[in-house]
């Protein structure tokens, strides 16, 4: 099975769309160096923290990018 950088499996990485607005995510790395996906929406980019290799898609944890 391969992995990312943030630990989730490719597969199922490819599969999970940002939860506000349905965009796609990539991989990213949080202000402390931590992992996380960012959202591809220009308008309102956010990012969800991954810990321990399951991402927390939860709008309330999620961070903005912009």
């Amino acid at each position: 099975m391969s992995e990312n950088t943030t630990g989730v499996v490719d597969w199922l990485r490819e599969l999970l769309r940002c939860p506000v607005t349905g965009a796609t995510l990539v991989d990213g790395v949080g202000p402390g160096g931590q992992p996380e996906l960012v959202s591809t929406d220009p308008q309102r980019p956010l990012a969800y923290p991954v810990r321990d290799g399951i991402p927390v898609l939860i709008q309330a944890e999620a961070r903005s990018v912009a």
